[in-house]
């Protein structure tokens, strides 16, 4: 055996044997690709070892030498010189060290699956040759009972996958050359249809809910619903992450956009003769003559859309149900016919309405209800996972989809009229200054084909020319003299664009095109047809919203376009979730249905469930940390608060019984029926939601009626001073007048305040004198420090001042008073606000609230005023607290 080599024999060796011995010379017989590597490493060792010498040179019979000691350590520091300059030309760290900072995990030294892809053949190389422990996750022995059983049963299920592989080859399924798809999804008529199966991996995680076609994608950048509470029956993105609600209110409204995945909105379709339809959708709430008559013609030929209310009749009285958008199928206009039907049968057309997913099963309900009476029949068909919807809203909102849909065809020669049409639309920033609903259809390409978009090639906003040309084509209007594509109301057209092609095939003919150019369109490239739709909002400076319709497996593709287009103005557009929708609709002066609409069933519903929420939140808090509502001190000798602080307890105001907080309240848009025979139980709601045209109507009509004790309207609250109304906040009328209240006999006691008092509070918008002079004396009697007053000085007054005036205790002593006055009985109390917070598009307080109109009507009656100046004030005070605010209502 060869003698045992010493370490300490060679200089500059460090004594460690975990790395491989280096080659003894470049002519070594060694082969393949590790060649160069080994070199390196020869290369990178050199650079680390440091020549060193020995003491012995430096003495010279037991002493020392001093020109020798000198001239070994001058020879040891230019070896550590040359050693630095080697070394730092040369790769000294580790695979695992070229990761960002904030990517390093200690486990990354010895499992190579820590660290990026692109560095993990290296890795794995430096830890072979160092010898390192590594973990291979497969060979690891579960520790814990959950782990184990998971083994055992991912063991079971690859046994099972096995021997029905193994069947499947042996039955010869597959015959040589021959493939099979999936079969087309079926949809039963005037029976609800069942969600898209998922696929096996997320099927347990769907069972009690239904993913939108973007969940994936939102799950890692939103607030989801929780698993087991979902809403609506879908899961749905509440809010991003990050905060956003400053970012929402400049991309809604000052620069970018903002876009929502809406494919949780219901589609109904309906089928049948004209007379049939138009005496169904009269039942159902759209009765306006000018609809049913020539001016309504673009309506019923498919080239404007139409919003408005549904209801239903009870006992011959409507009933309202929620918002709804109705469209009908675009059609030739000589023969009032579809262009794709050309049967001898009588001429069927179809009709799109969709509704809130909360009134989903009460609008169907109710038109299966009404089909069945129409003759000819009607048929009608549930579309709700059929056809997916977006909303996106903002200045950018059109260079965005401008950037993303691409028509089918792209000569000029063969592209649709409605195409045509959009592509022209490049340089508007507001889609409210479109038609009032306008509608255009036609159908689009792959949006992975052109992915990443590119950014649309806007007009000069100075050009006099283009903008005279987009005004001049806004106010004609082409789209009028034109059908749109009615294939989004065709199945087997649908079924066709979700047959989309693979991406890996899409990237492989991305590599074979040139560069800088998309690949061509093929034959196996079905066109995706879409509907665009807009809405105006009632304020004329706010920002109108596209709403773009598509098969629901083609919402993602144009999703992932649609966050990754780099908008001119800088950055992508936004995403929202609930709270982002809430948030633009109560900045436009827009209620938000069902939150602002308690008096239909739906938003009932949610008004229920919100108490239960906010009572849980209640309890937890401790006894000191919560308000006490039995002692709340509203003055008079006043204690408690009205009805239940944490709710909008219209119960309490009609004299009716409250419902239990048990926490049980049933949502009927969460429970499926198997048929439609058997609609919901009907829930006696103790309101009941009145249209704004009616209450407008019995404001402005000179004999005021005095309608239902349980008619409720929505109106819109602007506070006149500082402060906000939260939800839940109690709104006043104003109290008598002095001369009313001493005339006024029959009631208890005096009121606590007066009318005179509140209206002393109003600020006065002309007349107003201007402030006075900082140097003048009235200024510095008031105690204001004169502007040109140095810092110093400055400091030194404003201490003084606050020495010689105190500020007033807190709590304030009940015989000084606070200088509020307080707020007015019970009997004055007319209802409750739904939504209320510090609205930055106004810069100041804003809120939503509901109100009984016959509270209303009889305080116009007792005032003798009709709807006047002083008629439309009211007071509203937060719950849980006696100081009220003074604010001005209006009908929306």
């Amino acid at each position: 055996m060869p003698p045992k080599k010493n370490p300490a024999d060679f200089a500059g060796s460090s004594g460690n044997k975990k790395r491989k011995e280096p080659p003894q010379s470049s002519s070594s017989n060694q082969k393949g690709p590790d060649k160069g590597r080994d070199f390196k490493r020869v290369k990178v060792n050199d650079a680390r070892s440091i020549l060193k010498q020995t003491s012995d040179a430096a003495l010279k019979n037991g002493d020392l030498d001093v020109q020798s000691f000198l001239k070994s350590r001058e020879f040891e520091i230019k070896a550590l010189q040359n050693g630095i300059k080697k070394s730092k030309g040369g790769r000294t760290s580790r695979a695992f060290q070229q990761v960002p900072r904030d990517m390093r995990r200690r486990t990354a030294s010895h499992n190579v699956k820590r660290v990026p892809k692109r560095l993990q053949k290296r890795a794995a190389k430096e830890m072979k040759d160092d010898k390192t422990p590594t973990v291979d996750p497969s060979k690891r022995k579960p520790r814990t009972s959950r782990g184990r059983l998971r083994a055992e049963t991912a063991k079971r299920l690859g046994m099972l996958a096995a021997k029905k592989k193994a069947m499947k080859g042996k039955s010869g399924d597959k015959v040589a050359g021959i493939e099979t798809r999936p079969a087309r999804p079926k949809i039963r008529k005037n029976k609800l249809n069942e969600p898209p199966k998922p696929k096996s991996k997320f099927r347990k995680r769907q069972i009690h809910k239904t993913w939108l076609p973007t969940h994936m994608w939102h799950a890692k950048r939103a607030r989801m619903t929780e698993p087991k509470n979902p809403l609506w029956r879908f899961s749905i993105p509440l809010t991003s992450t990050e905060k956003s609600y400053r970012p929402t209110h400049r991309a809604g409204g000052a620069r970018g956009a903002v876009a929502w995945d809406m494919s949780y909105m219901s589609t109904i379709q309906l089928e049948g003769p004209t007379t049939s339809l138009e005496k169904l959708l009269k039942a159902m709430g759209v009765t306006e003559k000018w609809l049913w008559e020539e001016k309504g013609t673009k309506w019923r030929h498919g080239k404007r859309t139409w919003s408005g209310w549904l209801s239903r009749n009870i006992t011959d009285k409507p009933v309202l149900i929620g918002p709804s958008s109705i469209f009908w199928c675009p059609t030739d206009q000589q023969t009032g016919d579809e262009p794709a039907n050309k049967t001898k049968k009588p001429p069927s057309f179809r009709v799109f309405v969709r509704i809130h997913p909360s009134a989903f099963l009460e609008t169907w309900a109710e038109i299966f209800r009404l089909s069945k009476l129409q003759r000819p029949t009607i048929h009608i068909e549930d579309l709700r996972f059929e056809i997916g919807s977006i909303d996106i809203t903002g200045p950018g909102s059109t260079e965005t989809l401008l950037g993303i849909l691409h028509p089918y065809n792209q000569s000029e020669d063969n592209m649709e009229p409605h195409a045509k049409t959009f592509r022209s639309l490049a340089g508007v920033t507001n889609p409210g200054s479109l038609p009032l609903n306008s509608l255009l259809a036609f159908s689009i390409m792959d949006p992975r084909l052109r992915y990443p978009p590119r950014p649309v090639k806007m007009p000069n906003t100075s050009d006099e020319e283009a903008n005279f040309a987009l005004f001049d084509m806004l106010s004609a209007w082409p789209v009028d003299s034109s059908t749109g594509s009615p294939a989004l109301f065709d199945r087997d057209t649908r079924f066709k664009a979700t047959r989309l092609p693979a991406q890996k095939s899409l990237n492989r003919r991305k590599a074979l095109s040139q560069p800088g150019d998309y690949p061509s369109i093929q034959a196996t490239d079905f066109p995706i047809p879409i509907m665009l739709l807009t809405s105006r909002p009632a304020a004329p400076s706010a920002q109108g919203t596209w709403t773009l319709l598509a098969p629901w497996k083609c919402i993602l593709p144009i999703w992932y376009g649609l966050v990754h287009y780099p908008l001119l103005s800088g950055g992508n557009p936004r995403f929202g979730g609930l709270q982002e929708l809430r948030q633009i609709h109560f900045e436009q002066g827009v209620p938000w249905f069902p939150v602002d609409f308690p008096g239909t069933k739906s938003g009932f519903i949610w008004e229920t469930e919100e108490r239960v929420k906010r009572k849980k939140e209640w309890e937890k808090r401790p006894k000191g940390k919560r308000v006490e509502w039995d002692s709340l001190d509203l003055g008079e000798g006043r204690k408690g608060e009205i009805g239940q602080g944490w709710a909008c307890d219209f119960e309490r105001v009609l004299g009716v019984m409250s419902l239990p907080d048990s926490g049980k309240s049933v949502d009927t848009s969460q429970d499926t029926p198997k048929t439609p025979e058997s609609p919901p139980k009907e829930a006696q709601l103790p309101i009941e939601h009145v249209h704004k045209d009616f209450f407008s109507s019995l404001l402005s009509s000179p004999k005021l009626e005095l309608p239902s004790p349980s008619a409720v309207a929505t109106v819109r609250i602007i506070l006149t001073s500082r402060g906000i109304a939260s939800p839940c906040a109690r709104i006043y009328r104003l109290p008598l007048s002095k001369s009313s209240q001493d005339s006024s006999m029959t009631r208890s006691n005096a009121q606590a305040t007066t009318r005179e008092q509140w209206l002393s509070l109003l600020p006065s918008t002309s007349n107003s004198k201007p402030l006075p002079n900082p140097n003048s004396k009235a200024a510095k009697n008031l105690g204001r420090i004169p502007l040109n007053t140095p810092l110093p000085q400055r400091v030194r007054l404003l201490a003084q001042s606050l020495l010689q005036q105190p500020p007033l205790p807190y709590p304030a002593n009940k015989e000084e008073g606070d200088g509020n006055p307080l707020v007015p009985d019970e009997e004055d109390l007319i209802g409750f606000v739904t939504t209320g917070e510090f609205n930055l598009a106004e810069g100041k307080g804003v809120a939503v609230g509901t109100v009984f109109l016959s509270k209303i009507i009889e305080g116009f009656r007792r005032d003798g005023m009709k709807g006047g100046k002083d008629g439309r004030l009211c007071i509203v005070r937060n719950a849980g607290e006696k100081i009220g605010r003074l604010a001005r209502w209006e009908v929306v």
